[in-house]
C-alpha cells in the first residue's frame, strides 16, 4: 500500500514538473513573436504581426493597434516591448503587466507601406468576430484593401458565421480579393473572385483588378480585362448621376434663394438688391436660436431648425415690410433709383450685422437627423442636401397653394397681371405691395435657415446668391413660380456638368453667356406671364 502511495506521489510530482515546463513552452511562441518587434527588422516585424494576430491572445489587439498608431515601443538592449496608452500608462506587451516607465533607449517600432497593409489586415482579422456590426463591416473593408493572405482563414471563419447581409457581402469581397492574388489559388477560385469584385463595381474594385499582373492564367486576365471595362462604363454612368444629383442640390439652393425674389420682382417690378441680406438675416436668426438652445435648453437642439424656420420667416418678413413702407413705396416706377437704394440698404444691413455679431463666420450646427450620408449605388447622398431639396419643394408647393387658394394670393395674382385693373376693382394695391414684399423677404429668411446648414454664416452670405437668384428669375420668367423652379434646376444641373469640363469660374461665365443669348431670343424668359402688356 505504501508502494502505491509512493507511486501516486511520484506521478503527481512528475505532473507538476511537466506542467511547470509546459506552461512556458505554451506561452513561448507569443512572447517570442512579441520580442521580434525589438529586432528593428521589417521581415521580423512582419512575422511578428502574423503570429501575434493569429495567437488568440487578449493582448493581440492592443499590440497591433499600438503598432498602427506608433505607440508600440521596443528596447533593443533588453528586447522588451511596451504598449504605451493614450492616457500615458504603459504595459509590457508580452505579459500585459503595468510598467512604471518605458526605458529611454526604447523607440517606436518602424513600419513601411507593406507592413502598414499587414497591420490593417491584422486589425481587420482581429475585429471580424466583433459583436459590433459597424466594426465587422469596417474590418472586412480593411481586409479587402490590404488583401493579406494571412487574413484568409479568419475571413472564411467569419463568413461562415455571419448573418448580416451587408457584412456577409463585404466578407465575400474580402475573400475574393485575397484569393485573386493568392499564388496557390485555383483558376476556378480566381475566376469566381473576379466575378465577385466586378459585382462590387466601385473605384476600389477597379483599382484591385487593375493591379493583376501578367503571371495570372490567361482566362483570369481576360475576365479581369472584361470586368475593368464593365466597371468603367458603370462608373461613367454613376458619375453622370452624381453630377445630376449635385445639380439638383445646387438647383434647390438657387430656387430657395430666388423664389422670394420672383414674387417681389414679379408683382412689384422692384429690383431688390437687398434680397440677399434677407437670406443672411434668416441664417443669423438660426444662429441666435441655436445659441439660446445650446446655453439653456440643450435637449432641444435637434428641434432648433423647426423653431428657427417660423422665426426667420417672421423676422425677415417684418424687416421686409418695414423696408417697403419706409423706402420702396416712394420709388415705384423708378427702377434705377430702386436698385441704388436697395444696394445701399444691403451695405447698411451687412454693416449692422458685423457690428452685432462680428465679421467672422458663425457656427450653426447640424441636427442629428441632418448629419451623415448614405450610399445609393456608387453615389453618396448627404442628408442635409436631401432635406434641403425636400424642404424647398415643400415651400414651393405651399406657396403655390397659397397663391391659388387664398384671398391674398388671388389679389397678388391680380396685381401681377394688371395693377390698374386690380385697383379699379377695389384691391388695395399698396397693402398687397407691403404683404408681397414681406412674403418675399420671409421666404428669403427661411432660405437662410436652410443655407446655414451648408454654407458659412457670415455678413456676406447673401452676396453669394443674389446674382444667381436674378439669373434664375430672368431665365425662368419674371413673376412665374414654375419658371423659377425650372430655371433653378436647369441652371444648377448645367453648372455642375460644365464645372468638370471648364472649371468653376469659366463654367459660370459660360452659363451667363448662354442666358444672355437666350434672353435675346425670349426677353420674357421660359414662362412669360400674360397680362402685363395690358398695363402698357
Amino acid at each position: 500500500m505504501l508502494s502505491n502511495l509512493s507511486a501516486r506521489l511520484c506521478s503527481f510530482v512528475l505532473s507538476l514538473f511537466l506542467i511547470a515546463f509546459a506552461l512556458p513552452a505554451f506561452a513561448g511562441p507569443f512572447e517570442d513573436a512579441v520580442a521580434k518587434f525589438a529586432n528593428d527588422d521589417y521581415s521580423d516585424t512582419e512575422e511578428a504581426i502574423g503570429t501575434v494576430a493569429s495567437s488568440g491572445n487578449k493582448l493581440a489587439f492592443p499590440i497591433i493597434s499600438a503598432l498602427q498608431d506608433g505607440r508600440l515601443m521596443a528596447d533593443p538592449d533588453s528586447k522588451k516591448v511596451y504598449v504605451t496608452g493614450t492616457d500615458g500608462k504603459s504595459i509590457d506587451a508580452a505579459t500585459g503587466e503595468a510598467v512604471a516607465s518605458v526605458p529611454d533607449s526604447a523607440s517606436a517600432v518602424r513600419l513601411n507601406n507593406r507592413l502598414r497593409r499587414s497591420v490593417d489586415a491584422a486589425l481587420g482579422s482581429l475585429t471580424l468576430q466583433s459583436p459590433d456590426l459597424g466594426a465587422r463591416l469596417q474590418a472586412a473593408q480593411s481586409v479587402f484593401k490590404s488583401r493579406e493572405e494571412t487574413a484568409l482563414e479568419p475571413v472564411e471563419s467569419a463568413l461562415a458565421k455571419e448573418t448580416n447581409k451587408s457584412v456577409k457581402t463585404a466578407l465575400g469581397e474580402a475573400r475574393a480579393a485575397i484569393l485573386l492574388f493568392k499564388s496557390d489559388a485555383t483558376e476556378v477560385q480566381k475566376l469566381e473572385a473576379v466575378a465577385t469584385i466586378k459585382a462590387r463595381g466601385d473605384q476600389d474594385a477597379l483599382a484591385l483588378l487593375s493591379d493583376i499582373g501578367t503571371d495570372q492564367p490567361a482566362s483570369v486576365t481576360k475576365a479581369a480585362a472584361s470586368a475593368i471595362g464593365s466597371i468603367q462604363s458603370s462608373l461613367a454612368v454613376w458619375s453622370t448621376v452624381q453630377n445630376a444629383w449635385y445639380g439638383l442640390s445646387l438647383g434647390s439652393v438657387l430656387l430657395l434663394a430666388a423664389i422670394g425674389l420672383a414674387i417681389t420682382f414679379g408683382v412689384m417690378g422692384v429690383i431688390n438688391m437687398a434680397h440677399g441680406e434677407m437670406v443672411m438675416i434668416g441664417a443669423y436668426t438660426t444662429f441666435v436660436v441655436q445659441e439660446v438652445i445650446r446655453t439653456r435648453y440643450p435637449a432641444l437642439f435637434d428641434y432648433s431648425l423647426l423653431i428657427a424656420v417660423p422665426l426667420a420667416f417672421l423676422v425677415a418678413g417684418a424687416i421686409g415690410m418695414l423696408i417697403e413702407r419706409s423706402i420702396i413705396r416712394f420709388l415705384y416706377g423708378r427702377p434705377l433709383e430702386t436698385l441704388l437704394a436697395t444696394w445701399g440698404l444691403s451695405l447698411v444691413l451687412q454693416q449692422a450685422v458685423r457690428t452685432m455679431f462680428g465679421p467672422t463666420n458663425r457656427e450653426v450646427g447640424n441636427p442629428s437627423w441632418m448629419s451623415g450620408a448614405f450610399e445609393l449605388g456608387q453615389i453618396t447622398i448627404t442628408y442635409n442636401r436631401l432635406w434641403i431639396l425636400c424642404f424647398t419643394l415643400a415651400v414651393f408647393a405651399i406657396l403655390l397653394a397659397m397663391l391659388r387658394y387664398s384671398a391674398i394670393g388671388l389679389e397678388m395674382r391680380a396685381v401681377t397681371q394688371n395693377r390698374r385693373m386690380a385697383a379699379s376693382m377695389g384691391i388695395a394695391t399698396s397693402r398687397v405691395d407691403a404683404l408681397t414684399f414681406g412674403l418675399g423677404s420671409g421666404i428669403a429668411g427661411i432660405a437662410g435657415v436652410a443655407l446655414s446648414q451648408i454654407d458659412n454664416v457670415s455678413p456676406n452670405l447673401g452676396q453669394s446668391y443674389i446674382i444667381d437668384s436674378f439669373m434664375v428669375v430672368v431665365f425662368g420668367g419674371v413673376g412665374n413660380l414654375w419658371g423659377t423652379l425650372v430655371g433653378a434646376f436647369t441652371l444648377g444641373i448645367a453648372n455642375k456638368f460644365l464645372e468638370p469640363v471648364a472649371g468653376a469660374v469659366l463654367g459660370k461665365i459660360a452659363i451667363l453667356v448662354l442666358i444672355i443669348l437666350f434672353i435675346q431670343k425670349r426677353p420674357r424668359g421660359l414662362f412669360a406671364l400674360k397680362g402685363r402688356a395690358v398695363e402698357a
